[in-house]
């Protein structure tokens, strides 16, 4: 997952995202949290919130890549909908998503 440290507001990479273990919404957003700010960290709650965070001041400001690891793995459980808009919304947020397929 992401480092040990929180990175807080100037955070800088790099960022993975592992979503080998991503079964759901929450579960997404506790991965994406953990990888830009460390354990326990927060960046969003739900696709507003994510696009509130991609504005600034919640760890890594835009433009960053992002590695999504699992990314196969995780669209499997999250609904492909959801999938899609969350691309969607880190790609106009300014975030390259890196994607790493299997497990």
């Amino acid at each position: 997952m992401a480092s040990k440290r929180n990175r807080g507001a100037d955070a800088s990479g790099p960022f993975v995202l592992d979503g080998r273990f991503v079964t759901d919404r929450s579960g997404f957003f506790c991965a994406i949290g953990e990888a830009v700010n460390g354990p326990g960290g927060y960046f969003g709650s739900d696709l507003d919130g994510l696009a509130d965070c991609l504005r600034g001041g919640f760890g890594a400001t835009p433009r960053f890549a992002l590695t999504w690891l699992g990314f196969d793995l995780s669209g499997l459980h999250l609904p492909h909908e959801f999938h899609t808009q969350v691309l969607d919304v880190l790609a106009s947020g300014g975030v390259e998503v890196r994607p790493r397929f299997g497990g």
